[in-house]
């Protein structure tokens, strides 16, 4: 399974970006898939998530200016970035849980995305 991120670049304060993450390979089910971020020396932070079911979770500081959504037809996720600010600076990732029958049981397995840059000019 990969995951291709796409839709990074250069922004100025207020502007926009919208990011997409797409899956591909042997897929059986994509239950949470998500937004990550990181910047030099710090660790990776959840930006959004979102389930199978559409529930969404955001980390505070994006509430309200980012949006995730899914196409659960293309195996897809993207993130909406509206008024962004120079502290959403970061390289952003893609993650995945993925389910998969394994016997009689469920397993789950976890893929992260290559990363695009986000860099919001102040």
């Amino acid at each position: 399974v990969q995951l291709q991120a796409s839709g990074g670049g250069l922004v100025q304060t207020g502007g926009s970006l919208r990011l997409s993450c797409a899956a591909s390979g042997p897929i059986w089910l994509i239950n949470i898939i998500g937004w990550y971020r990181q910047t030099p020396g710090k660790q990776r932070d959840m930006v959004a998530t979102i389930t199978n079911g559409e529930s969404t979770n955001y980390a505070d500081a994006v509430k309200g200016r980012f949006t995730i959504s899914r196409d659960n037809a293309n195996n897809t996720a993207f993130l909406q970035m509206n008024n962004l600010k120079p502290e959403d600076t970061a390289v952003y990732y893609c993650n995945a849980r993925l389910l998969r029958p394994s016997g009689s049981s469920i397993s789950t397995e976890d893929y992260w995305g290559q990363g695009t840059l986000v860099t919001v000019s102040s």
